[in-house]
């Protein structure tokens, strides 16, 4: 069977904006989180797409996966970035 046109592939992928997560993973007194926080309110605000915050503080399996890497914002479930986030890279990852 042959495999999907790339634009099907495209349409098949996009999903709606309150479809989609971005989850913050953060530990407090980090600044670098709270410039996270920043940039995912105000780019999840404008798109109306829902976020979310972990501590890996309380949590041993995000310390243990993440720690070195804080703040680190996954898209669905999926790491997108760390310690710095892009507004314009989170942008055209959520369109």
């Amino acid at each position: 069977m042959a495999d999907m046109s790339p634009i099907f592939r495209r349409k098949a992928a996009q999903r709606a904006p309150q479809d989609r997560l971005v989850t913050l993973i953060r530990k407090p007194g980090c600044h670098l989180c709270d410039d996270a926080q920043q940039v995912i309110e105000k780019v999840c605000g404008d798109l109306g797409v829902p976020w979310e915050q972990k501590d890996i503080t309380q949590d041993e399996e995000l310390h243990r996966e993440y720690w070195e890497q804080i703040p680190v914002v996954l898209v669905d479930g999926a790491q997108h970035t760390f310690w710095r986030v892009n507004e314009e890279r989170l942008r055209k990852a959520l369109a």
